[in-house]
């Protein structure tokens, strides 16, 4: 009995160490970066591991986060936010995931989540994209390969 509720303890604090591991990280959705550049997420390229959540958190009006089809592991689970809202997203698939703010796209108000170790950066790339975006993807994907 005694070994059994020891068991058992230490079970619960493992669980709670892996709980505690898993880290939250912000991205923020501005009309304006430290930059000058218009309508970002800031930071627009986050590097996080399976089991952690990245909130994207609506510093500005009229923005939401939402995944693009195509830009994330084909078993993950899609994901939009609401207009004007915070929305977190925690990634367990390792992979790459494109994020858009819907209204901003095409003036390039886009962000690329990197989860562990990616296998679907091909895929990913291969999406096309409107207006800015397609360039400010394609920075990140440089940056990204570069850290």
């Amino acid at each position: 009995m005694r070994k059994a509720v020891m068991l058992a303890t230490a079970a619960v604090l493992l669980s709670l160490a892996g709980a505690a591991q898993a880290a939250e990280v912000e991205i923020k959705m501005l009309n304006k970066g430290a930059d000058g550049t218009a309508m970002v997420f800031e930071p627009a390229l986050v590097k996080v591991q399976p089991g952690d959540t990245v909130k994207f958190v609506a510093t500005d009006k009229t923005h939401m986060a939402e995944s693009i089809k195509g830009m994330m592991p084909a078993d993950a689970t899609p994901f939009a936010g609401k207009m004007n809202q915070d929305v977190a997203v925690t990634f367990d698939k390792p992979g790459v995931y494109g994020v858009k703010c819907m209204p901003h796209y095409g003036m390039g108000m886009v962000a690329l989540v990197v989860v562990g170790t990616p296998a679907n950066v091909d895929e990913a790339k291969a999406v096309s994209h409107p207006g800015k975006a397609k360039p400010a993807f394609a920075a990140l994907f440089e940056k990204a390969a570069a850290k």
